[in-house]
């Protein structure tokens, strides 16, 4: 009977372990869920500034380094809602025919030793208006 009991204890702290494990799964997805989020809301966002000043679209072309003066206050917002975006910074390129390619990229601490490159999200849209 106690050899039932040690048993029995057994698999239930193996069942507790694989519900903590599963846990920090989530936790883990719902960070990650979160970035991409954050990375979505800030592409868009200099998205539709760039259509209100669609008279000055070529201002916006930012490479990553030095942003010109439109871009200082959401290069900020993104290195400070992205873990890494200082290290891997957005970058905006204007194309043919006014297409805007805005790139986020972001990488979480946890993820720096494991030697995966850096997550990203990318809008593209074409500014047409008011040229």
């Amino acid at each position: 009977m106690l050899l039932e009991a040690l048993l029995a204890i057994l698999i239930f702290s193996l069942g507790v372990l694989a519900i903590v494990g599963m846990q920090a799964t989530a936790v883990q997805d719902l960070s990650e869920s979160k970035y991409r989020t954050d990375a979505a809301l800030l592409a868009n966002q200099i998205l539709a500034e760039m259509w209100g000043n669609s008279g000055n679209l070529a201002a916006y072309a930012y490479a990553g380094g030095g942003a010109p003066a439109p871009l200082q206050t959401w290069v900020s917002a993104v290195q400070a809602k992205l873990p890494g975006a200082a290290t891997f910074p957005p970058t905006i390129v204007l194309g043919a025919n006014n297409q805007v390619t805005v790139t986020v990229r972001w990488r979480a601490a946890r993820e720096t030793g494991l030697g995966s490159g850096p997550h990203s999200y990318q809008a593209v849209a074409y500014i047409t208006c008011c040229q």
